[in-house]
């Protein structure tokens, strides 16, 4: 059964309220891979839903990669000879490369030169660098600021810490009724950038909760991940391969606030029940369908040939193609709650559609059963049937074990909404069964080490 009133359009702005608050409290922290910051982040997340957290610890191997040593910035700045701040990463988060190694010199604007970036284009903005696997260090600023820079010496300053530590994830479960699962993964590794990727922690977060809260338990058990790009993904496969066979879909979520429509990236199959989901419930709005490739956020982990998971990725701008990307013009006002509110509502259409598509096999196949006796069709013949009717009828017929409630609705160019409705009737009336669903849930909670 649909999963209804999941985000109904009346409730659409109130989520993307809440939505629009968790953003703001999660700006100002400086986030990375490891660190502190990202346990602020999944504190915040664990005040709106419940939370199972994982430290995973440094140098624990995730297939070609091992955990990074865990960093946390304390302060860092570039002070002039009378000792005012000319760089302070107390006005904002970009201005340290992420992950450089602490020091603590007098240099020469020369000498400090190789370590500064800016944009010479968007002399404005502050850059976002990292450095996660080399030991380095720099400064971003911006570049008007860099061009009035004189001669020095300049006090540098980077007080950091970098060494065995952890790193976090969390994961919020929503049980089914079956064992299979669907995934939603959103990055947390970004410190101060709102669209990427606060909005889809902000959204994810929102649909957790209604998912949390629906007045009808899901069917399919739902999965939201919290974790750092690329080795945060690495990092929960690594430890949960054994659970992967249950994945019936997939999501990727991010960058979900912007002025852009909405843009849908397919999984390495192309052809999953994530991808024809989307690809039903976006038909007909102003959203985009993107070919498959190799690069982008953690959908290339799960997709990788030796997973092949049935993970798409849903963003409005795509990572890299829009100005503000990876600087500090990706701010609050880069972002809009009513961008928020219809991204909302097309996940909750498209975790309905996920969550209720379904086999089914029709019980009485020889010649159409008699539905005016079950009182599922009019009394009154002559004219056509109705749009009830219609979908009761296209269930009936494709419903040979072959073709999934998706298909069907496909073919018949009906709504999915319309041919669940007419299947659920059926299978009241006793006329279908579903095949295919796995047993109750079971062993929810990811094994590792938990806080």
């Amino acid at each position: 059964m649909l999963l209804d009133a999941l985000i109904p359009d009346d409730a659409a702005r109130a989520a993307a309220a809440d939505a629009w608050a968790l953003i703001e409290a999660l700006y100002p922290l400086g986030r990375s891979l490891t660190g502190d910051g990202v346990r602020q982040t999944l504190d915040h997340i664990g005040a709106r839903i419940p939370l199972i957290r994982t430290e995973v610890p440094s140098g624990t191997p995730a297939f070609d990669w091992e955990i990074p040593r865990e960093w946390n910035l304390r302060d860092a700045w570039i002070a002039d000879a009378d000792g005012r701040r000319v760089v302070d990463v107390r006005a904002h988060n970009l201005h340290v490369m992420g992950y450089s190694v602490p020091v603590r010199c007098t240099m020469t604007l020369d000498e400090l030169q190789p370590h500064l970036h800016s944009l010479p284009d968007r002399p404005d903005w502050i850059p976002y660098r990292t450095s996660y696997y080399r030991e380095q260090w720099g400064f971003c600023l911006r570049h008007r600021d860099r061009e009035r820079l004189g001669p020095g010496p300049y006090e540098v300053v980077i007080d950091a810490t970098l060494a065995p530590g952890h790193l976090s994830y969390a994961e919020s479960v929503v049980p089914g009724q079956c064992a299979d699962e669907v995934l939603v993964y959103t990055h947390t590794c970004h410190p101060s950038l709102a669209n990427d990727n606060l909005t889809g922690i902000a959204v994810a977060v929102e649909l957790a909760r209604a998912l949390h809260h629906a007045p009808t338990k899901p069917r399919l058990t739902w999965r939201f991940i919290f974790g750092p790009g690329t080795i945060g993904s690495l990092a929960w496969l690594s430890r949960n391969e054994a659970r992967l066979g249950r994945v019936r879909a997939g999501l990727v979520l991010g960058l979900l606030g912007d002025a852009a429509p909405l843009h849908y990236k397919p999984s390495r199959r192309g052809d999953t029940l994530t991808d024809r989901a989307a690809a039903h419930v976006l038909r007909g709005t102003d959203a985009r369908m993107l070919d498959f490739e190799p690069y982008g956020y953690d959908e290339r982990q799960f997709c990788s040939p030796g997973f092949d998971l049935p993970m798409g990725r849903l963003t409005r701008s795509p990572n890299s193609t829009y100005a503000e990307y990876h600087t500090s013009a990706d701010d609050l006002t880069l972002i809009r709650p009513a961008q928020l509110a219809t991204a909302l509502q097309t996940l909750a259409r498209l975790a309905s559609v996920l969550d209720a598509n379904r086999t089914p096999l029709n019980l009485s196949p020889k010649g159409e059963p008699r539905l005016g006796k079950r009182g599922l069709y009019g009394s009154v013949g002559g004219s056509a049937p109705g749009a009830f009717e219609h979908a009761l009828l296209w269930v009936l017929n494709q419903a040979d074990g072959t073709r999934d409630l998706l298909a069907i609705a496909e073919r018949a160019r009906l709504p999915f909404e319309q041919v669940e409705q007419a299947a659920t009737a059926l299978e009241h009336a006793g006329l279908l069964r579903v095949l295919g669903d796995t047993v109750s849930p079971h062993e929810s909670e990811p094994k590792g080490p938990s806080p």
